[in-house]
C-alpha cells in the first residue's frame, strides 16, 4: 500500500478528539481523524450527564480542576458564539443533616481554591425558596454549573474542524503504529485500509486509549496505565421532578452520591452510580433502583414509589483501580515517554466534556501549535 504523509492524525472522534482536531485544523495543521465506530461521539461522549461542571470537587492543582475551570468558561463562550443549546441552570449541593451541613464550608473552601469563586452558602429556608420541594438543612449554590446539548456541541466541533480542512475516516480503527526517525508510521484497518505517516499522533481514544498506546511500537509499556471500567447507571423518572436546578447531595466517601440532573427538556434523571465491571455492557439492571430510592428521598421525600425507570449507562475510562479514590487526567507528551510526535490522553473521564476546549488548547501547547486559532464561518 502507498504510504501517504499527513501532518496530524487524531485517534478517536469523541468530544476530546473532536475538540483537538478542531483546534489543530484551525491553526492551519492538516488533520485526519480515525474513528473505528460509524460516527462521532458514539461511546463515552454520548453516555454522560451533559453537565457543565463548575470545578468544585477535584483535587486542588490537579489537571481535572484546572482544565474544568478553564474549560467551563470556554464552553459557555463557545455555546453563545455558535448557538449551541445550553442552560446555565445552577446546582444545589444539599445537606440534609446538621452533620452534613458542617461539611459545606470545607466544600466551598475547596471550590474557591480551585478558582470557583461564585459559590453561595444558603440556609435551608433560602434553598427551599429556590426549590420548594427540596428537603435540606442547608445548601451550597453553584451558579456556574449548567447543562449542554452535547450532540449539538460535537456536531459544531466537527463542522468547524471540517471547514478548516480536517478529514474524518469512520469505520477505521488504528491497528498498529511505529515511531521512526522524524515521524510515526501507522496502519489503519476497516473496509478501506490505509497506511499513513504523520508528524503528530494524538491518542484520544477514550476507553481504548491504553490499547491504542500498546499498539504503538516504541511506546514504553511501563508508562501505559492499565484500564479499569467503572460503569455509571442512570435512571429516569416517570414523575415530573419539581426542580429547576441540579440537585447533588453532600459527597460521601467514594463518590458524589445519587444526584438529580436535568436534560435540555427539563426531564430529571438520576445517577450515575459506580459499578466496577470487567467488560463493556450498557444494560441497566432495574434492581439497582433499590439503592437509588432512599438516597433520593433524603432530598426529595415525595419521590413516588415505582417512579424510577432504567435509562442508560456509560463507562468511565478509569486508569486507577477501585481501591484508589481519585484519578487525574494523564496527558503524556514526548517529554514524558520519549516518543517524538506522540501525545497520549489517558483517563479523560468527567469532567472531560466540560474540559474539552481547555484540553485541546493544552494539547496544542504540548505540540507547539500557535495559541491563536483562526476562525471559520461554520
Amino acid at each position: 500500500m502507498q504510504m501517504d504523509r499527513v501532518d496530524c492524525v487524531v485517534v478517536g472522534a469523541g468530544v476530546i478528539g473532536l475538540a483537538v482536531a478542531r483546534r489543530l485544523a484551525l491553526s492551519g495543521r492538516e488533520v485526519i481523524v480515525l474513528e473505528e465506530a460509524e460516527g462521532i461521539g458514539t461511546v463515552t461522549s454520548s453516555r454522560n450527564s451533559e453537565v457543565i461542571h463548575a470545578g468544585i470537587y477535584y483535587p486542588a492543582g490537579s489537571w481535572m480542576a484546572r482544565m474544568c475551570v478553564a474549560g467551563k468558561q470556554a464552553l459557555y463562550r463557545y455555546c453563545d458564539e455558535h448557538g449551541i443549546p445550553y442552560r446555565n441552570c445552577g446546582k444545589l449541593i444539599v445537606a440534609t443533616t446538621p452533620a452534613e451541613t458542617e461539611k459545606l464550608q470545607s466544600i466551598r473552601a475547596h471550590a474557591e481554591a480551585n478558582g470557583v469563586a461564585d459559590m453561595q452558602t444558603l440556609s435551608g429556608k433560602a434553598a427551599r425558596a429556590l426549590e420548594p420541594a427540596l428537603n435540606c438543612d442547608a445548601a451550597l449554590l453553584s451558579p456556574s454549573t449548567g447543562i449542554v446539548d452535547s450532540h449539538a456541541y460535537m456536531l459544531t466541533l466537527r463542522g468547524e474542524a471540517e471547514a478548516a480542512g480536517a478529514a474524518f475516516a469512520f469505520y477505521t480503527p488504528l491497528e498498529r503504529a511505529r515511531a521512526t526517525a522524524g515521524h510515526i508510521e501507522l496502519e489503519a484497518g476497516g473496509e478501506a485500509p490505509m497506511s499513513l505517516a504523520c508528524d503528530l499522533l494524538i491518542n484520544a481514544a477514550g476507553l481504548g486509549a491504553p490499547a491504542v498506546a500498546r499498539s504503538i511500537e516504541g511506546m514504553p509499556i511501563a508508562l501505559i496505565p492499565p484500564p479499569y471500567l467503572a460503569k455509571g447507571n442512570y435512571f429516569s423518572c416517570s414523575a415530573r421532578a419539581p426542580f429547576s436546578r441540579l440537585i447533588y447531595p453532600v459527597p460521601e466517601p467514594g463518590g458524589l452520591g445519587v444526584h438529580l440532573t436535568l436534560d435540555m427538556a427539563g426531564q430529571a434523571r438520576f445517577g450515575p452510580d459506580v459499578e466496577w465491571v470487567d467488560s463493556i455492557d450498557y444494560a441497566v439492571d432495574p434492581a439497582r433502583a433499590e439503592k437509588f430510592y432512599p438516597a433520593i428521598r433524603k432530598y426529595w421525600p415525595t419521590l413516588p414509589d415505582g417512579a424510577l425507570m432504567p435509562s442508560y449507562s456509560g463507562i468511565r475510562p478509569k486508569i486507577v483501580p477501585p481501591a484508589v479514590a481519585r484519578q487525574d487526567f494523564l496527558m503524556q507528551g514526548p517529554a514524558d515517554h520519549g516518543v517524538a510526535g506522540l501525545i497520549n490522553l489517558f483517563g479523560i473521564e468527567s469532567p472531560g466534556l466540560t474540559s474539552s476546549l481547555a484540553i485541546a488548547d493544552h494539547v496544542a501547547d504540548m505540540a507547539g501549535v500557535s495559541r491563536a486559532p483562526r476562525r471559520t464561518s461554520a
